[in-house]
């Protein structure tokens, strides 16, 4: 049975970054125990363009397994960002997983010129499919030669699919290796629903069970402070949406309180979610392959960098992830 791994979510959906900032953030995850370094991507937003990022994240760290938890290609020439997620791909030495999803906003195909009308899951199959022929070494012109490089992973980075709904799921069976999805109150008996319709899915097609992950917010810390750092994020990641709605869905999304509750959810179930998480500040995990031991990593220069959840000062909560990785235990937190 396999156990659930957390990971950490750059905080790129957070106003005012610097260089030094995102630095010494990929740094401490690389550092630490934490099983994958994740970011996503916005458009019509103030966080660092995704591609661009990979090649920084991949430069800053040597362990960590890369995941962007959202990548939507159709925003995208489809060759273009074969070759950038390839690239990607073998600077950091077959540590980058790609979850594919259609996003949730049409400003952000509006604010790159995308058609609206491409934010399907049958456009996205076909550029998952295009992406694979240029992984494979395919010429897809009459070029001299394919487009490259070639991925440091035979076929290409690890593929998810981005899902909130099992018909998401269904129709990614084909090309996709698992699914990263995301709670916003936790729901154990919803996800575990929608985890048995991927288990469900992969086997009826003949696939290797798929890697499963699911996300959400969390704050940790005294007082109203965590639910406030919460409600705060929320209000600016989601600035589309009236800010009365974002106000009512605050209270219940994600999870917020001390590390001594988080203690006494750990005594009452080892294997509950919140058990895992320590003090960190933000997390996120979509990805299951295996960290290396311990004694292979490099120790955390505590001199040259501080704790994580004093990286970004009383800046809110970013994300959020709880992974499952293929052939994991049923989510136990409810």
């Amino acid at each position: 049975m396999a156990a659930v791994r957390i990971g950490m979510t750059m905080p790129v959906m957070e106003p005012d970054l610097d260089a030094g900032t995102l630095h010494s953030w990929a740094t401490t995850i690389d550092d630490g125990p934490f099983s994958s370094l994740c970011w996503g991507e916005r458009m019509a937003f103030d966080n660092p363009e995704c591609l661009t990022f990979l090649g920084a994240v991949a430069a800053w760290t040597r362990r960590v397994p890369l995941v962007m938890t959202v990548v939507v290609p159709q925003l995208h020439d489809p060759v273009m960002l074969a070759k950038s997620l390839a690239t990607g791909d073998l600077l950091s030495e077959g540590r980058l997983t790609v979850a594919l999803g259609v996003g949730g906003r049409h400003e952000d195909y509006r604010a790159v010129g995308a058609d609206p009308s491409t934010q399907t899951m049958r456009q996205l199959a076909e550029r998952a499919a295009t992406m694979k022929r240029v992984w494979s070494g395919e010429k897809l012109t009459e070029s001299v030669l394919p487009v490259g490089p070639p991925p440091h992973r035979k076929g290409g980075p690890v593929l998810h699919v981005g899902t909130t709904g099992p018909k998401t799921i269904r129709s990614a069976v084909d090309w996709a290796d698992g699914i990263a999805g995301v709670t916003l109150d936790l729901d154990a008996v919803e996800q575990n629903e929608l985890f048995d319709v991927a288990r469900s899915a992969w086997a009826e097609a003949g696939r290797p069970a798929p890697h499963l992950a699911t996300s959400f917010w969390f704050a940790i810390g005294d007082g109203d402070g965590p639910r406030v750092q919460v409600t705060r994020h929320l209000h600016h990641y989601m600035n589309w949406i009236p800010s009365e709605f974002v106000d009512a869905i605050a209270p219940t999304t994600g999870w917020a309180g001390t590390e001594a509750e988080l203690g006494r959810c750990s005594a009452a179930s080892p294997t509950s979610v919140p058990t895992r998480y320590s003090s960190s500040r933000r997390v996120r995990t979509p990805i299951s392959s295996d960290a290396p031991p311990m004694s292979s990593r490099r120790s955390p220069d505590r001199s040259r960098k501080p704790e994580m959840r004093q990286l970004v000062p009383d800046s809110g909560t970013n994300c959020r992830n709880l992974c499952l990785p293929t052939g994991g235990r049923r989510l136990p937190w409810a």
